[in-house]
């Protein structure tokens, strides 16, 4: 193994599911390697998922919150008002914990979807992966993500949904969905 090149920009995107699975697993690993590992969930919200059980069994080093309200809902003006206010307040969040020092790792959770849906502005986003720490590794997760921040990374991975079980009327299941 050689010298580390320093930290890295991963996005997983696409229309196929795994973009937060895979992303949990590369948190995993390098909690695994001693990191100390940030993960800001945008988009799900106050419900009890698997990873929550998961990262409290964990113990140090590895942080898991949410930082938005569940799925967007554009009939209810409201609510929306509401998920842009904590997407914003998350992005703060984000920005903070990035600039701390504190973690080698940080996951930005489905912020490609608070970007494509306005919850964010595309600009800040950018700003935080430009100004990242140099040796921190930095994951954006969701689908649509902007060809700029895809221009920026390190590695892109698209997933692409060939057959889901959602289209057999087969509901969200417990260990995979959440």
């Amino acid at each position: 193994m050689g010298a580390s090149p320093g930290g890295l920009v991963l996005v997983y995107t696409g229309e196929g599911k795994g973009k937060t699975t895979a992303a949990l697993g590369t948190a995993l690993r390098a909690w695994g390697q001693g990191m100390r590992v940030l993960v800001l969930q945008f988009i799900k919200g106050n419900w009890s998922t698997g990873e929550q059980s998961a990262v409290k069994k964990l113990g140090n080093g590895f942080e898991l919150r949410q930082v938005g309200d569940g799925f967007l809902d554009f009939k209810d003006q409201k609510a929306l008002e509401k998920q842009k206010k904590l997407a914003r307040e998350g992005l703060e969040t984000a920005r903070l914990a990035i600039s701390s020092g504190q973690y080698q790792m940080v996951v930005l959770d489905e912020i490609n979807y608070a970007v494509s849906y306005g919850l964010v502005d595309k600009q800040e986003v950018l700003e935080i992966i430009e100004n990242k720490p140099p040796e921190m590794h930095l994951v954006l997760t969701g689908r649509n993500a902007p060809e700029e921040i895809i221009t920026m990374a390190d590695m892109v991975t698209r997933m692409e949904n060939i057959k889901h079980h959602y289209n057999k009327g087969i509901p969200a299941q417990r260990g995979i969905e959440y």
